[in-house]
């Protein structure tokens, strides 16, 4: 069989779940063809192992005429017996068998305000359409968590037995963490985007309360300062806080040495799919204190601390209990470990590989 797999978004913040399903994949399909597609800026991004494994230029925008008119052409022109889009966007009038994965469906729910309002809400616009289609004539849906999976059936309208849930895993680097240099001895430490959905702002009002009692303790925001970041920054520097760093992009065995360092992993995100960052935090030993929103207590179980994102005080408490209670703290590295260890990518690649065969069939 010849598959197609959309991976333009292999370098981008959902890229990781794409790399490792496309590196485990090598491992447990040998039988198959592999053609994948990626942007012409990322052909160096990623390389084939396996002999059944290619690489093609895809240059289509998301959410553009491009995509819907030159990205069917090129599709048309491999002659799939299936393809995979690892995000929702796609050529509506594609005709072949499909598999596509849903990580989340956050663009309907938020407004991030360093983008610009009427191209983020025609964005909206746009997706509700090509989501609620895609959705309906796919021969199957993947979704990272049960969560996301009851959303996507109740508000596309799609029936939970046409959906497969393949969690994903947390890796860590090989060889010795490389120190990163920041000027804390103790630091809270968050990594990942900073749209406003990630809730960020008040993660740094919760720090500043933990200030009182705690006046040298640093908070470092690692991810590319981008507009959304830059913003955030502004917000921290007009209300004169202290003691907060913005790393901008760190490397792996940089990040390796802060997730191991810090005194604790802060999640403090209103909506997210899966919530990697987290499971990466505690994979290195990190306590992890957790928003409560939607999937989070589904993929953290009992080995995160919980607190109510909207709420600075809650934060804040859970953030001193983690502080202020080395027994707990420990208790919650423990239970991360043991957390980590219930997931796995090539069982995801695996359980992916079945999905395709399905839908072959169908």
């Amino acid at each position: 069989m010849h598959i197609v797999i959309d991976a333009r978004i292999i370098n981008s913040s959902t890229g990781r779940y794409v790399e490792r399903l496309l590196h485990y994949l090598q491992r447990v399909d040998t039988e198959n063809t592999y053609t994948v597609l990626v942007p012409s800026k990322d052909v160096e991004y990623w390389t084939p192992t396996a002999n059944n494994f290619s690489l093609k230029v895809a240059d289509f925008k998301n959410y553009s005429f491009q995509e819907q008119l030159g990205f069917k052409k090129l599709l048309d022109s491999l002659n799939a017996d299936l393809v995979h889009f690892c995000m929702p966007q796609q050529p509506i009038a594609y005709k072949g068998a499909v598999v596509t994965t849903f990580h989340d469906l956050t663009l309907f729910d938020t407004y991030n305000s360093d983008k610009n309002w009427f191209i983020y809400h025609a964005k909206q616009f746009i997706g509700r359409f090509v989501f609620t289609i895609v959705a309906r004539k796919s021969q199957h849906l993947i979704t990272p968590t049960e969560y996301v999976r009851r959303d996507v059936s109740a508000r596309l309208g799609i029936g939970t037995e046409k959906i497969t849930v393949t969690y994903e895993a947390a890796d860590t680097v090989e060889g010795e963490p490389k120190p990163y240099e920041q000027p804390f001895k103790e630091f809270l430490l968050y990594v990942g985007q900073q749209s406003d959905y990630k809730n960020i702002k008040r993660l740094g009002d919760a720090h500043q309360k933990l200030l009182e009692k705690h006046p040298d303790l640093g908070l470092v925001l690692v991810g590319r300062k981008n507009a959304s970041a830059l913003q955030t920054e502004a917000y921290f520097t007009d209300q004169n806080y202290k003691n907060i760093v913005f790393t901008g992009f760190v490397a792996d065995d940089q990040l390796a040495w802060l997730f191991k360092n810090c005194q604790a992993y802060i999640f403090p995100s209103l909506m997210e799919g899966f919530g990697l960052p987290g499971l990466e935090a505690m994979a290195y030993g990190a306590p992890v204190a957790s928003s409560n929103a939607t999937c989070l207590p589904e993929v953290y179980g009992k080995a995160a601390h919980y607190f109510t994102p909207t709420n600075v005080d809650s934060i804040a408490h859970a953030v001193e209990d983690i502080l202020s209670n080395p027994s707990y703290r420990n208790e919650l590295i423990a239970n991360g470990y043991e957390r980590v260890k219930t997931y796995s990518w090539q069982r995801m690649a695996e359980q992916t590989l079945a999905v395709y065969m399905n839908a072959i069939k169908k």
